[in-house]
């Protein structure tokens, strides 16, 4: 069976039920969604929720800050309660060359409307009673930063989108994308195919593998990462703290959980969301030495979910020289949740009128082969 759609969107994650939504409200109809498993399968229902405006690099720091005015407004925009609460992001500083880092860069997020603030020891102590502070010689908070719930969000964007007559297939797995002569696609599936003039994959870490069919080669890997939840303790800590310098963050949920993560470097290109015992004693290390007091918690699960990693740690947004009609959003490095509200956004502009509201041209593929590839020092993990 041959179906037509004005445009197919590859992923049905956050990234792909927000564009739906952010397309439909732009007038687009024929609007198809396609989900290889259930709704927050993949990525977007195993990430930690995070939402951070402290980066280093100008259009990090724009999309970030235009990302959280939407988060401010989208339990009421989209009629569906996305506990988005801004209790701060806490990051800790941990030597000189980290002090140095900050002070340059809290100025230049306060010149794009950013409120970070330099906290010295005394103030993180009172903003995080019980943080272990040895090591630590500063802090740099924000306090508009916080978390979202992600299925959450990710349930309001699809309920949105249904409202406004896109069509979401679940468990529908792209089997082979095929540009047809003349101009537009093939997309064939495991139950249907799709004839239409635009695809926008959206596929998380199987990105690459989509645009591949076409013939285009997305620099990104997956690596995997795992995260951990206690059970629920008396209310204790507002912000996210986080360390780039230790690789680890965590945060304490509304129903008082500890949830939180940390990098290993050691972590090879892989697929796999298992979950391991070297990653628990390695985060469980981290969290009790950060606070003491949770040295008796107890954690009770954990789970692993695939960062899209580029070369440089950031996005790669747009379409591709060549290939008319074809967008992608991928390479998000951990941070596709934080930034999906204005990147879906700013695609819905540039694939409806070929224009967008922020710049984004630093984002498209063409970086990697002219070479100008600048990486952001506040990567975590």
């Amino acid at each position: 069976m041959t179906r037509t759609a004005e445009i197919v969107i590859v992923g049905g994650g956050v990234n792909g039920a927000a564009c739906a939504y952010n397309l439909a409200r732009r007038g687009m109809k024929d609007i198809v969604v396609l989900e290889k498993g259930y709704p927050g399968c993949g990525a977007t229902g195993r990430c930690g929720g995070g939402i951070r405006q402290q980066w280093g690099l100008d259009e990090n720091i724009s999309l970030a800050r235009e990302s959280v005015k939407i988060y401010e407004g989208l339990s009421e925009e989209l009629g569906f309660n996305v506990f988005f609460r801004q209790g701060g992001y806490l990051m800790l500083v941990h030597d000189e060359p980290e002090h140095d880092l900050v002070r340059e860069t809290i100025p230049r997020q306060n010149a794009l409307d950013v409120p970070t603030r330099l906290l010295d020891r005394g103030e993180i102590a009172r903003l995080a009673p019980g943080l272990n502070l040895d090591g630590v010689i500063a802090g740099a908070y924000c306090p508009s930063d916080g978390t979202a719930y992600p299925y959450a969000v990710l349930w309001g964007y699809a309920e949105a989108a249904r409202r406004l007559g896109a069509k979401i297939y679940l468990r529908t797995e792209v089997e082979r994308v095929t540009a047809l002569a003349g101009a537009g696609f093939e997309v064939k599936t495991n139950h249907v195919t799709f004839h239409t003039p635009r695809v926008l994959n959206v596929a998380g870490a199987r990105t690459r593998d989509v645009a591949k069919m076409l013939g285009i080669d997305v620099p990104t890997h997956p690596v995997r990462h795992e995260i951990a939840v206690t059970e629920p303790l008396k209310q204790f800590l507002e912000p996210m703290v986080i360390s780039v310098k230790k690789g680890f963050y965590f945060s304490q949920s509304l129903r008082g959980e500890v949830v939180g993560g940390i990098g290993d470097h050691e972590e090879v290109e892989s697929y796999s969301t298992k979950s391991s015992s070297r990653f628990l004693f390695k985060y469980a290390s981290a969290l009790r030495e950060a606070f003491p007091s949770l040295g008796r918690a107890r954690i009770i699960r954990q789970w692993a979910g695939s960062y899209d990693m580029s070369p440089d740690h950031r996005p790669i947004v747009g379409g591709v020289d060549g290939v008319d009609g074809y967008f992608q959003a991928c390479g998000f490095s951990g941070h596709g949740f934080m930034l999906a509200p204005i990147v879906s956004r700013l695609l819905s502009e540039l694939i409806t009128t070929g224009e967008t509201s922020l710049p984004i041209d630093a984002l498209n593929m063409r970086r990697f082969d002219a070479g100008t590839l600048q990486h952001d020092p506040y990567v975590v993990g």
